[in-house]
């Protein structure tokens, strides 16, 4: 009864100030990184359109700034939390800067016409770092539940050791 209320208790302060369940964050971050795609993907087919850009450099800058992405995953602040058997992630100050910087930049230099490859070039670097940190992030947060003895339940809802 006492573990299951201390395991109740870590459970209430993961949930409070900026540790989040890996679960959660990880399922935010996809969701924000397909509306980035749905709403980019609109600019690109514009641009390209119009003879801006084309799509052998976004898929080359994406796949560049994925290894950008999996970089800043490393420095994501997260810990394996025993009492609850989940690992937890803290914000990430750094790159939350960087993304909101990037998406300022890309508003700027969209409204300028001269400028339309280099708001182009912003999308794809945004998009690839934030596929980059996510891939980066979910095998760091497979690693530390492995190393920490979690179950990990694959993809047909059996549980893995």
């Amino acid at each position: 009864m006492k573990t299951r209320i201390i395991s109740r208790l870590a459970l209430a302060k993961s949930f409070r100030g900026e540790l989040k369940k890996s679960r959660y964050k990880i399922w935010l971050r996809a969701f924000l990184f397909l509306q980035f795609s749905a709403m980019f993907c609109f600019y690109f087919f514009r641009d390209i359109a119009h003879g801006y850009f084309t799509w052998g450099w976004v898929a080359t800058l994406f796949v560049l700034f994925i290894l950008v992405g999996f970089l800043l995953s490393l420095i994501v602040p997260m810990k394996a939390d025993p009492e609850i058997r989940a690992v937890t992630l803290s914000l990430d100050r750094v790159y939350l800067f960087l993304i909101w910087f990037l998406v300022v930049m890309k508003l700027i230099l969209g409204r300028i016409p001269p400028f339309t490859p280099e708001a182009d070039f912003i999308m794809c670097a945004i998009l690839g770092i934030m596929f980059g940190r996510l891939g980066g992030i979910g095998l760091r947060v497979r690693q530390l539940k492995l190393h920490h003895g979690f179950k990990i339940v694959g993809h047909h809802g059996h549980a893995q050791a």
